[in-house]
């Protein structure tokens, strides 16, 4: 398939994890893919492994929570490549942490990353969706997490419920341009921000020991970071024209035990 000839996609969080198998994704398909994160090195390694010419996709270092550095993001990338026709908001971070033990400033980063960082980067790229007049997609990468409780969780489980109801409303209010705004929730994925975003290797078997070995994920085995970032596709193309406000998940059926 060629789903994306001759179209920009931006992804933030887009050198690691889901975000670099959805860059790849979308690059297969033809797309022109500009890469934003805080990491040159490792977004310049994203770059390496994506299909086409090198000069074809682009990185952008980019804090998501700086105003000024989302503006210039989506500046930089129209004067490179006169459009952009994709967002996956799919930039994240994860600490694990009790409720009561929480600090004040990791609560505030977890939502200023997932939540405030969706936020100004959908604004600013709607402004220019709307700009260039052919409509456009927009898709963030939730979790599951988003609409159930799980333990040491409360800031990305809760930051995630926001960028539900986020993708929600804007689908709503964006509508009436032809940009359409869905969400993709996954489960224990092995690689990317999931469940496990951010935990070291002893935590991640924890959670592989509590979703796989007990056998909660009807399909017996953990995701794999390109199976979301199909889905991702699938809701950035035209095949789904007429979903809108929609979050997907990618989960195994672990939704379904949950």
């Amino acid at each position: 398939m060629n789903r994306f000839k001759d179209k920009t996609v931006v992804i933030t969080g887009g050198a690691t994890g889901i975000g670099r198998a959805a860059a790849k994704k979308f690059a297969v398909e033809g797309a022109r893919v500009v890469i934003a994160g805080p990491n040159s090195a490792a977004g310049e390694s994203a770059l390496r492994e994506l299909s086409g010419s090198s000069r074809s996709h682009l990185f952008f270092k980019t804090d998501v929570t700086r105003e000024e550095e989302v503006r210039l993001l989506v500046e930089q990338t129209i004067e490179s490549t006169g459009r952009i026709d994709v967002l996956v908001n799919n930039a994240a971070i994860f600490y694990e942490s009790g409720y009561l033990l929480e600090t004040t400033s990791r609560w505030r980063q977890v939502f200023d990353v997932i939540v405030d960082g969706a936020y100004l980067c959908s604004r600013y790229v709607a402004n220019a969706m709307i700009a260039n007049g052919n409509g456009g997609a927009i898709v963030n990468v939730s979790s599951i997490n988003g609409s159930r409780a799980l333990d040491k969780s409360s800031h990305y489980n809760a930051a995630k419920g926001a960028l539900d109801q986020l993708t929600r409303c804007t689908a709503l209010e964006l509508s009436p341009y032809g940009i359409r705004v869905n969400g993709v929730a996954p489960g224990f994925v092995d690689a990317g921000l999931s469940i496990v975003s951010g935990v070291n290797e002893l935590e991640t078997e924890k959670f592989r020991s509590l979703y796989v070995e007990q056998r909660r994920i009807p399909l017996a085995r953990p995701g794999r970071a390109d199976e979301v970032a199909e889905v991702i596709a699938f809701l950035a193309s035209d095949q789904a024209s007429y979903i809108q406000g929609a979050i997907i998940p990618v989960d195994g059926g672990l939704s379904v035990t949950f």
